[in-house]
């Protein structure tokens, strides 16, 4: 009779820590499906259908789908899109690594962490408009300083060449302060014993940092790696606020070609086509970035 009831008072219990835990849970997952699950869902259902916004849609099919493999602009937003990914991930994480490893090893005050992730407190509006304006060929202070060096004035966001690789700078300057946060917050948990016995072995900092730092950031890196990746897929604010996706389309990237697809030539079924493409790249470049990175795993055993 005691184990019985023993057993039920454990029951209960368990049925009331989970109901405790859904109702912690409950606001997020609210938001979750109204927010994230239900428009996806509908432009799903959106993308099949061919509708302007003035009259009933019309269903389509997989018309729009089709339709992309042979939209030459489609195809050259993608491309603009991978050339601000290789412009923006690879030196944003080199930089975010370089400035966590030198703030764990040389100074930790908490001070020196708040200025470098001050940057990215600012808004990508602001931060756009900041840039924008000391950009600026003839009254920006970048280009009045390259000219009082003798370097001369330069386009940079009034420029096709230099267009991209100016927005791309201007993420790379916002978010390379979090990057570096979260790096940082990997090497915590690096036990400094390793470093200790690596030192007594002799090894200098680069062995102990190939050996040691890295593989033990792995899953640091993992997710560094893919939510950069993933937002860089979807950079929009600095496009809209700095070049509104010229000169020439050359940042016109897949986000801002979505963009006026619908709201400028009222295409919301090939918007929403192109929509669903980019979050199903999304997705398997995520679980291949997972797989090839070992997200899962960790050394720290």
């Amino acid at each position: 009779m005691m184990k019985a009831g023993s057993n039920v008072s454990r029951a209960r219990r368990r049925r009331k820590e989970t109901l405790t835990g859904l109702l912690f849970v409950a606001p997020a997952l609210v938001g979750f499906l109204v927010f994230y699950l239900l428009p996806t869902l509908r432009a799903i259902q959106i993308s099949l259908t061919d509708w302007n916004l003035m009259r009933a849609p019309k269903f389509v099919g997989f018309a729009n789908y089709t339709k992309l493999l042979g939209d030459e602009n489609f195809w050259h937003s993608a491309w603009v899109t991978f050339a601000y990914v290789l412009y923006n991930i690879p030196i944003q994480t080199a930089l975010g690594l370089l400035l966590a490893v030198l703030s764990d090893r040389l100074a930790r005050a908490v001070s020196l962490r708040a200025v470098i992730i001050a940057p990215y407190l600012i808004s990508n509006v602001v931060a756009a408009l900041v840039w924008l304006m000391m950009l600026d060929p003839i009254l920006g202070l970048v280009n009045g300083f390259l000219e009082i060096v003798g370097i001369g004035r330069q386009g940079f966001l009034a420029s096709p060449d230099q267009a991209m690789v100016s927005v791309a700078a201007i993420s790379t300057w916002r978010h390379t302060g979090l990057t570096a946060l979260l790096f940082y917050a990997g090497l915590q948990a690096i036990p400094r014993h390793l470093y200790e016995a690596a030192r007594l072995e002799g090894a200098g900092e680069w062995t102990m940092f190939h050996r040691i730092t890295l593989p033990l950031l792995r899953p640091v890196l993992a997710f560094v790696l893919v939510t950069s990746l993933i937002g860089s897929f979807q950079v929009f604010d600095v496009i809209a606020v700095a070049t509104a996706g010229g000169p020439s389309n050359s940042t016109r990237v897949i986000l801002w070609y979505i963009y006026e697809n619908a709201f400028k030539f009222n295409k919301m079924g090939y918007a929403s086509a192109i929509s669903v493409v980019l979050f199903v790249t999304l997705i398997l470049v995520t679980l291949l970035q997972m797989r090839l990175l070992k997200a899962d795993q960790s050394d720290l055993t």
